[in-house]
């Protein structure tokens, strides 16, 4: 037998998201013709528009042409869809980058999985708690974590986000060298005002740490104190990589296309040139036919369909919201993010509570706890949803706990 990945093969059994799976899967094999309506999982229902689709069949057609057929694209990405990035996402927050700053992958989750490349074997990491699984567990399997004890990792210094910090994180309380960030938060759908992502920055900087930025809403924003990139805070492109992705910008879960700024001035550019030998030898780059219907995005019927789309699931969260109250439940976010975070009933657990709407109401949540301990005794839902279904699950959730 080979040597293994010692760290791999002792991380915990299972994953939150296939757990949820498995549970309603279960569920109705034991109930042949139930409808789950899921408010759990963080994909979009809304379809492309038709100038994205569009733009990728064109450039797939171009692909059977001799001249327009290409092989191997830039690990890096396209220059057009580089530039457009740039252009639409950055200049209007008053944030100039250069192309050789951003990076196009396959997704958000590929790259914040693999930021931890950038750290030593020995380097120490704070996350926020809950928080989005695949921080921890990539540090996990690099055997970055230490030993899981009840839940939480020995070598990880977790960031409580609470209700009664409003869900917005402390700083560390011993030296990291790299924090992870993801707000607007998931879980939790709270967002962080640019003052508070200030105090982050500047602990970065004072400390000489790593902040490892996760923007994958920012879309969704609405609240005018806060930030939409990291770079909006004072000194940011001396500590802060981000990262972004048009699978909730744009409705690209199906799709595949995201994007990392890695500014040229950290460390003398080392980090920039470790991030570019990194992809040299683990990428090849994101389909042509895609980063063309990226590019689309931007367009003026493109940016409207998107702001459209936003705007569809936001009102989604907006009724989430409203009839968590009417019920007697807390809510919490769902205004600069599309999840809601809903305090459980009668101090039920997580899990408890998405086995009784899934028995009584036919509607999946997401626990809180397998995002963290802090989220014990929360429901994650999603407003990613169509309204029609947002409605239904909700009038279910409505009967289950005896309210109109």
């Amino acid at each position: 037998m080979p040597a293994l990945n010692p760290y791999l093969a002792s991380m915990p059994a299972g994953y939150l998201f296939r757990e949820v799976a498995s549970r309603i899967a279960a569920y109705e094999k034991k109930h042949p013709g139930s409808r789950v309506i899921s408010l759990g999982i963080g994909d979009v229902t809304r379809p492309l528009p038709s100038v994205v689709t569009e733009a990728m069949a064109d450039a797939a057609m171009e692909m059977s042409t001799p001249a327009g057929f290409r092989g191997y694209g830039p690990e890096q990405g396209y220059d057009f869809l580089l530039k457009a990035i740039c252009k639409n996402l950055y200049e209007p927050r008053g944030v100039t980058l250069g192309i050789d700053e951003v990076f196009v992958s396959d997704g958000a989750k590929t790259d914040t999985s693999a930021l931890q490349e950038l750290l030593a074997p020995e380097a120490r990491i704070a996350v926020t708690d809950p928080v989005y699984p695949v921080y921890v567990d990539s540090n996990a399997m690099a055997g970055r974590a230490g030993e899981c004890r009840d839940g939480l990792w020995s070598n990880i210094e977790y960031l409580p986000c609470v209700k009664e910090n409003g869900f917005i994180p402390p700083l560390p309380r011993h030296y990291v060298d790299a924090i992870y960030l993801c707000f607007p938060n998931n879980p939790t759908g709270t967002a962080m005002p640019l003052a508070e992502l200030q105090r982050f920055v500047n602990w970065a900087r004072q400390n000489g740490a790593l902040i490892f930025f996760d923007a994958a809403y920012s879309a969704f924003i609405s609240s005018p104190d806060v930030p939409r990139s990291i770079y909006e805070c004072e000194g940011a492109r001396e500590c802060a990589i981000e990262c972004g992705s048009f699978s909730k910008l744009a409705g690209f879960t199906g799709m595949r296309c995201a994007y990392t700024v890695v500014p040229r001035g950290m460390y003398g550019g080392t980090l920039l040139k470790m991030w570019k030998r990194r992809l040299a030898a683990k990428s090849n780059g994101v389909s042509y036919p895609v980063q063309r219907a990226a590019e689309a995005v931007f367009t003026p019927e493109g940016s409207r369909a998107w702001r459209d789309n936003i705007d569809y699931y936001m009102n989604n969260a907006r009724i989430i919201r409203n009839t968590m109250r009417k019920v007697g439940l807390t809510p919490y976010g769902g205004v600069d993010a599309p999840y809601v975070w809903v305090e459980t009933p009668g101090g039920m657990s997580g899990w408890d509570f998405f086995d009784f709407l899934l028995t009584r109401a036919q509607v999946a949540g997401t626990p809180g706890e397998g995002f963290g301990p802090s989220g014990a005794g929360f429901l994650r839902l999603t407003a990613f949803n169509t309204e029609e279904n947002t409605q239904e699950a909700l009038r279910r959730i409505r009967a289950a706990l005896g309210t109109k």
